[in-house]
């Protein structure tokens, strides 16, 4: 029996599969890997030609591979190539394909006996080509053998025979970058450089106990378990490169520490080993030093700087540290080009004055969401620019030694305790950070992927942007206040009931399967949904909001556009009346989620020109019929039921008429306007839109006062109690037939998973508005209305606005903010149903 083997292959990265026709690729890898992860030329082929055995397709065939490859690679997919492969330049365009996207590339060579294959082949209808197509695949393998291992894989594990085949376990092996599993807290210390005594003063600073050995620091460790994260370039130039390898060789031992690679080390590492190396920026130091140790030493800091890799992805994702930095698309990957980018930097090409070269601003650009820290290039201070810092404040040139506490991200420095080495070049300026209100094209432009905390990965297609950004930078407020904008809202689902499209039974349904307890019913002002930033003075506005131009606040539609031409009337007047909530929330500035009323005040000429119309005509035509109807009937015609039905109709159009005006009052200007708050969605430091139930939102508005304040109507309903829900469904009845529009079902408490944030219950007589005044007539085709598509933007975006709002509490960069603040505006213009 054959013993099993273990082909270890990467978890990231590329399989190739080489062999003849008839070798059993296709089975081996519906053995061992999941079948999204193969993609087969036989398949490629069939997807192009509708016949996996038509030869003169297999180049289109091969650059759709190519193209679905080059995808999964760049989503950091395991893909497995099912194709014979038996040719170098095969096997060569796969390789590129692999190097394109940084990642590993093994082959798997199935090799087994040729007559098998024109065995296996002959069993198979459509294997109908001759056998000389095996004998030649045959012979090319053959030559193949010897030179696989040259041709850019990573590894080749070649199985003869099929009991070899038969006896195989997979195990994948994450890259070495990926510590996803070391979640901190850890403390993150810039390029040492030799200053060993530094080092030891920073460690204590930290709060580690350092463990010595015949007067030698050989190890530390924190009392509070955190690991040290090093940036690289422990050496060259200061005065005790051992001392400081020491120390660090200690810790990483015993896993108080790790740390990654940096270029001196890997100078320093080829010097050692003879290589020709020029002998400058501090290695003659290094050397000197190191010759003054013993051999043994110098073999184990040869070994361990030899092992050093060149970043780290920790904390689930969350942190990435590379010597001199990383941008997103090299996270987690493994090439040259990746290693080369970690230890030395993106270059223009182009030198300075001192002869050295000039590094390419990538942090100006990062756009990731982990948190990228770094060292390599010194600067004065340690300053966040895009979710990335640099911590190499030249300690070794008379500056400091920095570290940074992660996740706290709280910057802890001691001083030089001399200038030890003379700089080419003074400290460079930290790169200035883009102006955080600033918002550049590409931030929002193209088809663009958000890795979204509360909504997930979220796909915004390039005609959305465009559509997004029109409206935006013509149409919309000043961006400083554009923090949030609100989501879609989702219908309920059909209700079968009869005269009902719509009935609050079937979201108290939907929640309890959910496994929601408590829900509120809020009342749905037929209003115009509305955004209120409020600033206690126009000192806060301009310290929070970058706004100085005397401006307080400002009250915007759910597309990010002013109400009016000037509402700081408007303004002025809920400020004051939101004084209760500015105390009890020790807060100087809030944003509001709320209804502006009435609906006539913004949508006056849409009433008149597409309602008020309708139900003219209607009231004007249909009495004519009637009269016409009237005469015939007198003449003997049997018109009763089209009489019935024109009745019908009239009543309907008067139903109609009466459902739009309850929802137009007069206003003068401001006057008259007010508005019906439903939400605190932040303040000073909390996102409360995020933190607190809406049970907590309710108790507190219920605080405001002041006659531009509509109060929002509420009762909560324990799902369980047939009485509660029974009660809660004749309080939509009697809103309703107030003139009301019906109510919004929310949870009572926060939750977590698949869960609409809230369903809408609109009344009978008020979607007469929406589907036309006889829409009763056709409730058995409006029942087979579709609210999926509905349904998962209200949920997209419901987290996009939770992150805009939570990004602008943490602080975040305001182009970051409107990046949710566009994906939410962009989502609507997606093609759904407008009425739903």
């Amino acid at each position: 029996m054959t013993e099993t083997r273990q082909l270890n292959l990467p978890s990231m990265g590329l399989v190739v599969l080489v062999g003849v026709s008839g070798s059993g690729k296709s089975t081996f890898a519906r053995t061992h890997f999941k079948p999204t992860e193969v993609v087969s030329s036989d398949f490629c082929r069939g997807l192009v030609a509708d016949d996996e055995t038509d030869q003169s397709a297999t180049p289109d065939a091969f650059d759709v591979l190519h193209y679905i490859v080059g995808t999964r690679l760049r989503r950091g997919l395991l893909t497995v190539i099912d194709a014979t492969n038996v040719q170098r330049p095969a096997r060569a365009s796969l390789v590129k394909l692999a190097r394109e996207h940084n990642v590993l590339v093994d082959a798997i060579v199935i090799d087994v006996p040729e007559s098998l294959a024109h065995e296996r082949n002959a069993s198979r209808p459509d294997r109908a080509f001759g056998s000389h197509v095996v004998a030649r695949q045959h012979r090319d393998l053959r030559r193949s053998l010897g030179k696989l291992t040259k041709e850019g894989f990573r590894r080749v594990h070649v199985l003869r025979g099929t009991e070899e085949v038969d006896a195989v376990e997979i195990v994948r092996e994450r890259p070495w970058n990926d510590r996803r599993d070391l979640r901190g807290p850890f403390d993150i210390i810039g390029d040492v450089h030799g200053c060993a005594s530094e080092l030891r003063t920073l460690l204590t600073e930290l709060g580690w106990t350092i463990s010595y050995v015949d007067g030698a620091a050989v190890d530390a460790v924190h009392p509070k378990g955190r690991q040290a994260v090093f940036v690289g370039d422990l050496v060259d130039r200061g005065p005790d490169t051992p001392g400081v390898l020491r120390l660090a060789m200690g810790m990483v031992a015993s896993g108080a520490a790790i740390s990654v690679s940096g270029n001196h080390e890997a100078k320093l590492v080829r010097a050692m080993r003879g290589a020709k190396v020029q002998v400058s920026h501090g290695l003659a130091e290094s050397l000197a030093q190191l010759e003054a140790e013993t051999d043994e030493f110098r073999t184990s800091a040869l070994a361990f700087m030899d092992g050093l890799i060149s970043h780290f992805v920790l904390d689930d994702g969350r942190l990435v540290v590379a010597h001199a930095g990383l941008k997103e698309a090299y996270h987690g990957r493994s090439s040259g080009r990746v290693r080369a980018f970690a230890l030395y930097g993106d270059t223009t090409g182009e030198t300075d004055d001192y002869g050295l070269p000039v590094r390419y601003p990538w942090a100006q650009d990062y756009r990731g969401e982990a948190m990228v820290v770094y060292g390599h290039t010194p600067v004065p201070t340690a300053e966040w620019i895009n979710n990335t810092i640099c911590l190499d404040t030249g300690v070794v040139f008379g500056g400091a030694l920095t570290a940074l506490r992660y996740p706290e991200r709280e910057i802890v420095s001691v001083p030089a305790e001399q200038q030890w080495y003379e700089p080419v070049r003074p400290l460079a300026p930290t790169v200035a950070e883009r102006e955080p209100s600033v918002l550049a094209i590409d931030d929002v432009a193209g088809t663009r992927w958000l890795e979204s905390p509360h909504a997930g990965k979220v796909k915004i297609p390039e005609e959305n942007a465009a559509a997004a950004l029109e409206i935006m930078s013509r149409f919309a407020v000043d961006p400083r206040w554009l923090v949030y904008l609100p989501p879609t809202m989702s219908p309920v689902a059909t209700s079968s009931l009869d005269g009902y499209l719509e009935h609050p039974e079937e979201a108290f349904e939907e929640y309890a399967g959910w496994g929601v307890t408590r829900v509120v019913c809020e009342e749905k002002h037929m209003g115009s949904r509305a955004i209120a930033v409020i600033a206690q003075d126009a000192d806060v506005a301009a310290r929070r909001f970058g706004v100085s131009d005397g401006t307080t606040g400002v009250i915007h539609t759910r597309t990010g556009r002013p109400f009016f031409a000037d509402t700081s009337a408007l303004v002025d007047k809920v400020r004051t009346a939101a004084q209760p909530l500015f105390e009890s929330l020790e807060t100087d500035w809030l944003a509001l989620d709320c209804e502006l009323l009435p609906w006539s005040a913004k949508a006056l000429e849409l009433i008149k020109a597409q309602y008020a119309s309708v139900g003219a005509a209607a009231r004007h035509v249909l009495p004519e019929a009637l009269s016409v109807l009237e005469a015939a009937a007198s003449r003997g015609l049997d018109v009763g039921a089209l009489t019935t039905r024109t009745e019908e109709r009239l009543a309907n159009a008067h139903a109609f008429r009466d459902a739009y005006a309850a929802y137009v009052r007069p206003t003068d200007g401001l006057d008259g306007i007010t508005l019906a708050p439903f939400q605190v969605l932040a303040v000073e430091g909390r996102a409360l839109a995020v933190t607190e139930s809406h049970e907590w939102h309710l108790d507190r508005l219920a605080g405001l006062v002041g006659d531009v304040i509509t109060p929002t109507r509420h009762r909560y309903v324990d799902l369980s109690s047939r009485e509660e829900r029974d009660a809660a469904t004749q309080w939509w009845l009697d809103l309703t037939a107030a003139g009301g529009e019906g109510m919004v079902v929310k949870p009572a408490h926060l939750t977590e998973g698949r869960v609409q944030p809230g369903i809408k219950v609109r009344g009978r007589e008020y979607l007469r508005i929406i589907y036309g005044p006889d829409y009763t007539a056709s409730l058995d085709v409006l029942r087979q209305r579709h609210l999926g598509k509905k349904r998962q933007l209200a949920a997209r975006e419901h987290g996009l606005g939770l992150d805009a709002i939570a990004g602008f509490v943490a602080g975040d960069p305001l182009w970051k903010v409107h990046q949710a603040v566009f994906a939410v505006l962009a989502l609507e213009s997606e093609p759904v149903d407008p009425r739903l």
